[in-house]
């Protein structure tokens, strides 16, 4: 991004005065080696949120500030700071999720929550975690929203936490929010998911890509009204956003327990991290 770009989102403000790009946010810089570090340590142990928080800063992405500016200052954009201003709250309240009828998106989601022991809340104290300071501007509103809408894309996708399922929620991101980031660690992880599963027959890169395809051919998640989703069936939003089943992904478990293999036992660690899916 040029310096004449960064003075112009610095002048972009929405209705009730918010600024698109904070003056005093750091420009992104791009470090590709310290992304393949990182990536090495995560390699190492799939749990090391830090080291994903890394790859991202480390390899921002060049339309992110225009993507931002087309969400957050359009009606939609709008709407959606009014009406759902801090989506933890809405996650987090499984006692009026589970109030929404049976099928629902909200009772899938509370049931993967609760099985997994995670929350919207847990996840900001992740992110919270690395010290990143935050700026009262639309990017930052972008960047949580992004975040906090990562668990939804495991319940509308199919992918568990497995290392793999990791992977493919990252490649899925990648066709709606594209990063080298996503990239990085969906296509590379899985490759070493492959390598560490010795021999296997398993479909694992074609279960990468397949995710990636259906992440290009769905609407942004993020751009919609997620507290209207939850209370809808799940297999009518999936129909909704265009998200088929991940059938080369349910293959490769298929043919993993035939081989015995674990798929949890592919990385590192016994379970994947959640990373905080922006793509500054």
């Amino acid at each position: 991004m040029t310096q004449s770009d960064r003075t112009a989102f610095t002048r972009m403000f929405a209705p009730d005065g918010t600024v698109l790009l904070h003056p005093d946010r750091p420009a992104a810089k791009y470090r590709p080696l310290r992304a393949l570090r990182n990536f090495r340590t995560l390699m190492k142990d799939k749990e090391d949120t830090a080291a994903v928080f890394k790859i991202f800063e480390s390899l921002p992405s060049k339309d992110f500030m225009p993507r931002i500016a087309e969400l957050a200052l359009s009606e939609q954009g709008e709407r959606l700071r009014q009406t759902e201003a801090w989506l933890p709250d809405i996650l987090d309240d499984h006692a009026a999720l589970r109030r929404t009828p049976k099928g629902s998106l909200a009772h899938a989601y509370c049931d993967f929550m609760e099985a997994e022991g995670l929350s919207a809340a847990g996840l900001v104290a992740e992110s919270d975690r690395t010290g990143r300071e935050r700026y009262p501007d639309l990017v930052e509103w972008y960047i949580n929203r992004s975040r906090d809408t990562h668990d939804l894309f495991h319940i509308l996708t199919g992918y568990g936490r497995d290392a793999l399922g990791e992977a493919s929620v990252l490649l899925f991101t990648h066709g709606q929010q594209p990063s080298q980031g996503h990239l990085l660690i969906g296509y590379a992880g899985a490759a070493n998911i492959k390598k560490m599963a010795k021999g296997t027959k398993a479909p694992v890169l074609g279960a990468v890509r397949q995710a990636h395809r259906t992440g290009k051919g769905a609407p942004p998640l993020i751009a919609q009204p997620i507290r209207e989703l939850l209370a809808r069936p799940l297999e009518e939003v999936r129909q909704q956003l265009r998200i088929p089943e991940p059938t080369l992904y349910r293959e490769c478990h298929r043919v993993w327990q035939a081989e015995g293999v674990n798929p949890y036992d592919l990385l590192a660690s016994s379970k994947p991290a959640e990373p905080e899916l922006l793509a500054a």
